[in-house]
C-alpha cells in the first residue's frame, strides 16, 4: 500500500522480489519525515559510512546563518543503522532531487543496504560532500551544537531535526549507539537548559511526521506523539563508551521567564 500519511508499518525483513524495486536509504529527516510516497519501510543498515553533523542548511534548518544536518561520512570500519524507503509514483524522486540535491546540496549514490532480515540490496542514499558549497566539515560537539541551538528555517528549528533523529535511533535501534549523535543531543539540551529555552516550542507541532508501528509490536511507537511524551526522551539512560550515562531531566513545561 502506498504511503503519504502521518501512520506507515516499519518492518524488518524484505523479500527477494521486493529488492527490485527503487529504494532510497533514509539516516537523517527522511527516517521521521520523508515527504514522498512509499510502500514499504524497512530498518537496517549500511556499511562504510559515519553519520555525522557536517552539512550546512539554508533552506530547510538555516537561513544566512546555517544550521547543521546530517551527513555520510566515509569510514571503511563505519556503521549507519537507519530506514530504506521503496518509493511509489514518480513525484519521489523529483522532490528527492530538489530537497536533497538541489537545496541541500547532496549528490547521490548507490549503496548496499542490510536490512534486520534477508538479503542485502542497492539503495539511493543522498550524501553530502567537502565540495558543495554548504559544506561545515568538522568541529567540536560544544561548537556544532551552538551553532544548532541558534539556528533554525521554513521546514523548523535545528533543534527539532536533531531532537526527532535521536529520538527515533534511540526508539528503532534501541541496542545501536552513536556517539556523535547523542552526545550533539546531550550537550544541546543542556545549552537549552542553560539558556532557559521552551524545547516544546523548538520542536514544533510535528506535521509531517511519521508515525511508525512495528510489525512485532501491538503499539505504535513514534517521533509524532504528543510533545510530553517526547520531552522524556532525554531522560533516557544511553551507553557512552561503555558505560550508562543519564541525561539531562527534561525542562518541563514553558514558564513565562522561558525564551521561545
Amino acid at each position: 500500500m502506498d504511503v503519504l500519511e502521518d501512520l506507515a508499518e516499519l518492518q524488518n525483513e524484505v523479500s527477494e522480489i521486493e529488492t527490485k524495486a527503487l529504494w532510497v536509504f533514509a539516516y537523517g529527516s527522511l527516517c521521521w519525515k520523508p515527504g514522498f510516497k512509499f510502500h514499504k519501510a524497512v530498518t537496517g543498515h549500511v556499511k562504510g559510512f559515519q553519520r555525522r553533523f557536517w552539512q550546512g542548511n539554508v533552506t530547510h534548518r538555516g537561513t544566512d546563518e546555517r544550521g547543521r544536518v546530517a551527513t555520510l561520512i566515509e569510514d571503511r570500519k563505519g556503521t549507519v543503522h537507519g530506514v530504506a524507503f521503496a518509493i511509489s509514483g514518480e513525484a519521489a524522486i523529483p522532490y528527492l532531487s530538489k530537497r536533497e540535491c538541489q537545496l541541500g546540496g547532496y549528490i547521490s549514490n548507490f549503496t548496499t543496504f542490510y536490512p534486520m532480515k534477508g538479503e542485502p540490496f542497492k539503495v539511493l542514499a543522498y550524501v553530502a560532500t567537502p565540495k558543495n558549497p554548504l559544506w561545515m566539515g568538522d568541529a567540536d560537539d560544544v561548537s556544532i551544537a551552538q551553532q544548532i541551538i541558534d539556528c533554525s528555517g521554513p521546514s523548523g528549528h535545528n533543534v527539532e531535526y536533531l531532537v526527532r533523529l535521536a529520538n527515533f535511533m534511540r526508539e528503532h535501534f534501541s541496542e545501536q549507539h552513536d556517539p556523535h549523535l547523542f552526545n550533539l543531543e546531550k550537550e544541546v539540551l543542556r545549552l537549552i537548559d542553560n539558556r532557559k529555552m521552551c524545547l516544546k516550542t523548538l520542536m514544533g507541532d510535528g506535521e509531517g511526521c511519521i508515525t511508525f508501528i512495528k510489525r512485532d509490536s501491538p503499539s505504535p511507537t513514534s517521533n509524532h506523539r504528543e510533545e510530553e511524551d517526547r520531552i522524556d526522551s532525554f531522560e533516557h539512560t544511553t551507553l557512552n563508551g561503555g558505560k550508562d550515562s543519564t541525561l539531562p531531566k527534561p525542562l518541563g513545561v514553558c514558564s513565562s521567564n522561558h525564551k521561545t
